[in-house]
Order: C-alpha cells, then sequence, then structure tokens
C-alpha cells in the first residue's frame, strides 16, 4: 500500500504559529523532504523531532522527483516543507504533487502561515478580490510588463521582492502608477515585524534614507481608480460637427471623438455615415 505525501505549511518566522496537526505529521512521517536541511533542523529541534531530510530544491526537483516517488510507492509517507510558509506558494514541490497525483497516491495538505496572506490580512487594502503573482521579475522591463499586464484587475497586487531590488520595484511603481496606495510588509512574525504604507515615491524615499534594508518584502498593491467613462449624452455626429464648427478639421475631429469615446475610428465613420442618411 502507497504511503500519503503530506504538505506541510511551516511558521514563516514566529515558531509558535506551527499547528499541533503539522507538529504531529512531522513526527510521524518516515522522512521530510526540504529545501535547506539547516532551517528545517531548527524547526524539527524546538519540537524535539528527530527525522531524516531529504533536500529538496529548485536546483534539484525534476531529480529528484523520482526517487520520492519510489519511497511513497513502497509505502513510505513523507512530508513536504519550505523553509517558511506553505510549499509550492513560490517555493518548489509541483513536480512532486503532481506525480504523486498521477501516481494516485494521497497528497494531504496541512495548513498553516502563506507570508501574502499573512500581509493581506492587516494591509488595510480591500481583500475581497486579489491577486498573487509571486516574486516580482528581477530585470526592470519585464517586471514593467509583469505589473503592466495586471494593472486593469479589480483586485489588491500581491508580490514578493527582495531587500536588495526593492528599491528599484518602487521606481518602476512610481512610474506606472504613482498615486496608487502601496503597503510593504516586512519581517513578517518577526520581532521586527513592520508595515511600511504610502505612494511609491514615499516609500522609495523612506527605505532609500536607511543605512541598510534587510528582510524579504510581500508588496502589496492598492486597486487602481476606474477610468471616467466618456459622456455619450450628444450623439456621435453633433459632437464631430460641434469640434468642426471650433475649427477643427473633420479628420482631426474623427479621431478626437474616436478617442473620447474609446471607439474605432470606423465605428465613428459609420455612425456619421448612418446620421447623414437619416
Amino acid at each position: 500500500m502507497p504511503g500519503t505525501l503530506y504538505i506541510v505549511a511551516t511558521p514563516i518566522g514566529n515558531l509558535q504559529d506551527l499547528s499541533q496537526r503539522a507538529a504531529h505529521t512531522l513526527a510521524a512521517v518516515a522522512a521530510i523532504a526540504c529545501e535547506d536541511t539547516r532551517q528545517t533542523h531548527k524547526l524539527l529541534a524546538h519540537l524535539g523531532i528527530e527525522k531524516p531530510l531529504l533536500v529538496f530544491h529548485d536546483h534539484n526537483e525534476r531529480d529528484r522527483t523520482a526517487a520520492l516517488l519510489a519511497r511513497l510507492q513502497q509505502g513510505e509517507s513523507l512530508a513536504l516543507v519550505s523553509d517558511a510558509g506553505t510549499p509550492l506558494i513560490s517555493d518548489p514541490g509541483y513536480r512532486i504533487v503532481d506525480a504523486a497525483i498521477e501516481a494516485g497516491i494521497s497528497v494531504v495538505p496541512i495548513p498553516g502561515p502563506a507570508a501574502f496572506v499573512t500581509a493581506l490580512s492587516a494591509s488595510g487594502l480591500p481583500t475581497d478580490a486579489f491577486y498573487f503573482g509571486g516574486f516580482l521579475a528581477a530585470k526592470s522591463g519585464q517586471r514593467r510588463k509583469q505589473l503592466e499586464s495586471v494593472g486593469s484587475l479589480e483586485a489588491t497586487l500581491i508580490f514578493y521582492e527582495a531587500p536588495h531590488r526593492i528599491l528599484e520595484s518602487l521606481e518602476d511603481l512610481a512610474a506606472l502608477w504613482p498615486t496608487r496606495p502601496i503597503v510593504l510588509a516586512r519581517e513578517l512574525t518577526k520581532l521586527h515585524e513592520e508595515f511600511l504604507r504610502g505612494t511609491p515615491s514615499e516609500l522609495h524615499a523612506t527605505l532609500a534614507d536607511r543605512p541598510s534594508i534587510k528582510g524579504e518584502f510581500t508588496v502589496l498593491i492598492g486597486k487602481g481608480a476606474l477610468a471616467p467613462q466618456p459622456e455619450e449624452t450628444v450623439p456621435v455626429h453633433q459632437e464631430v460637427a460641434r469640434l468642426e464648427a471650433l475649427g477643427i478639421p473633420r479628420m482631426e475631429a474623427i479621431k478626437t471623438v474616436a478617442k473620447d469615446r474609446g471607439l474605432p475610428k470606423r465605428t465613428v465613420y459609420q455612425l456619421l455615415e448612418d446620421a447623414r442618411n437619416l
């Protein structure tokens, strides 16, 4: 009979956040797959648990998946943990979970902390809808494309960012959305937990003034304001005629009306033609 793969969420800072169920699971499995044995050793030492640790991270996930799957098929139950938080959330683990499901092996989640949910709950930004995009791209051009692709969503946007790139990311945010509310959550659940709130430029100034910037950041971006809807009480042909009466050439008047009302120029031409044939 095959074993079970447990996906065990671990604390993102404060070790007291580990659930009793997670502790019992870690004590019961045959071995624990983890990113960094040093980090997991600290957690297990706190719990008084000794278990074999199997290194499983981004660089060896593809190669190690087959070995873990074989152990599960032989009847061993294993736990998968990340250095902090919920496995697979911007952390390795997808391949082994996918392979286990394909092989008919039970995959059981043991829920717990996730930095982006923790940050959202105390951010003060709307929580009715949100988008989590994982880590921001390392290069500015790619990062701006990444942000622009989700900028029109009616949701709070959430990303992770490293301390050595946070100023660059704030510069990109200031260029794209200078007035949007931003919340930076740092060192969540730890001794120096901090929430910073303001516009991108204000937060950039705050951090740039510090002698050093430490701790991983969760970046939360408030919803953008809805674009004002164009006035459409005046028929298109009358608006074009009004602009022409002001001395604006007809072609320019058509372009202006099309842009103001979010219409293709061919649609404006058709409306003008329809009005002329009335």
